[in-house]
């Protein structure tokens, strides 16, 4: 059992001066939290492993695949793996928590 706090969690993001950070990694699954200021690209690259999404604050447009959508606190998306995927035209500080299954850079089975 672990517990975490998402604000302990963003300054230690903070600190280690990166727009990702992993906090939890277990063969199955693992959970970070990813930060995106206004304006900025997101540089993702499709991943080997299903992913989900849950917007803790902001405003950005998703794309992944051939489908937009517009996400703001309370979205939550779904991208399966190999899908090129990325938040563009982000109009407010996003926070967002990410989920890989299995972790992300395991080996698939």
């Amino acid at each position: 059992m672990e517990a975490f706090e998402i604000n302990q969690l963003e300054e230690q993001r903070r600190q280690h001066n990166r727009s990702y950070l992993e906090f939890l990694k277990v063969p199955a699954l693992s959970t970070g939290l990813y930060s995106l200021t206004a304006g900025s690209v997101d540089p993702q690259q499709p991943h080997t492993e299903d992913e989900v999404y849950y917007v803790i604050s902001g405003k950005a447009s998703f794309i992944g695949g051939d489908r937009q959508y517009q996400v703001r606190a309370g979205s939550v998306l779904f991208v399966e793996a190999g899908l090129a995927h990325r938040f563009f035209d982000i109009v407010e500080d996003l926070n967002v928590l990410v989920f890989f299954a299995p972790a992300e850079h395991s080996l698939r089975s």
